[in-house]
C-alpha cells in the first residue's frame, strides 16, 4: 500500500522546508508514500487547517502551524510501516 503525505501551504520557504524534510524521511526509509503538496486555499481549508505548513496522512491531519522536527517526521514515516 501506498500512503500519502500531502504538506498544505501556499509555497512560504516553511511549507518548502517540511516537504523536503519529510520525502528526506520516505527516502531513508524506502517508505512506500508519495509527498503531495496542496497549495490552493479552498483545499487547505477543507481540511480545517488555519495555519501552515500542515501535515496530512492518509487524510487525518496531524501536523498544522510550523516545520515539524526531525523527529516527528521520522515517526510519522516510521509509523506508515507498521
Amino acid at each position: 500500500m501506498t500512503h500519502t503525505i500531502k504538506v498544505l501551504g501556499g509555497g512560504c520557504r516553511n511549507c518548502v522546508v517540511t516537504a523536503k524534510l519529510l520525502q528526506e524521511q520516505v527516502d531513508r526509509l524506502n517508505a512506500a508514500a508519495v509527498i503531495e503538496k496542496v497549495q490552493d486555499m479552498p483545499s487547505i481549508m477543507a481540511y480545517g487547517v488555519m495555519s501552515t505548513p500542515a501535515v496530512v496522512i492518509d487524510e487525518v491531519v496531524v501536523h498544522a502551524g510550523g516545520v515539524p522536527s526531525r523527529k516527528q517526521a521520522a515517526a510519522w514515516v516510521e509509523g506508515l510501516e507498521g
